[in-house]
């Protein structure tokens, strides 16, 4: 049953609406920063950076997913995430992470003319991300 304090979030990915619910608060990385969200939030569209995106459904249902890229349009009754990568923690294959991650760190720590920075960075994030959501 929804309460006065609850909004409507729904997650979309390519390949399935990951999540459609009532929560009281989300929150997630993007590229200004760390951000919660309230109902009756600023209108907003915010880039994401790879994080942990919690779901507070209510004072004790807390949801966890690994949300590595896309973007969020917050309106004061609903939060819309077009997720190009998003994970259940249940998802992740934490062996395969890890190997990411020491992937990232080597191309990283190597650097050489061919090393796309960026890139490496970002496949380092999304590692980190993963691992932390399976914990």
């Amino acid at each position: 049953m929804e309460n006065e304090n609850q909004f409507t979030l729904k997650i979309i990915a390519p390949d399935r609406v990951f999540y459609e619910g009532s929560v009281e608060m989300v929150e997630l990385n993007t590229t200004e920063g760390e951000i919660g969200v309230y109902k009756n939030h600023i209108p907003l569209t915010v880039i994401i950076k790879p994080g942990i995106l919690t779901i507070t459904e209510s004072a004790d249902s807390v949801k966890e997913a690994a949300l590595h890229e896309g973007f969020a349009t917050i309106l004061p009754d609903a939060v819309t995430i077009m997720a190009e990568i998003i994970e259940w923690p249940s998802e992740i294959d934490v062996e395969r992470a890890e190997a990411a991650r020491s992937r990232a760190e080597d191309r990283l720590e190597k650097r050489d003319d061919e090393t796309d920075i960026a890139r490496a960075q970002t496949a380092l994030q999304r590692a980190i991300c993963r691992i932390e959501a399976a914990k």
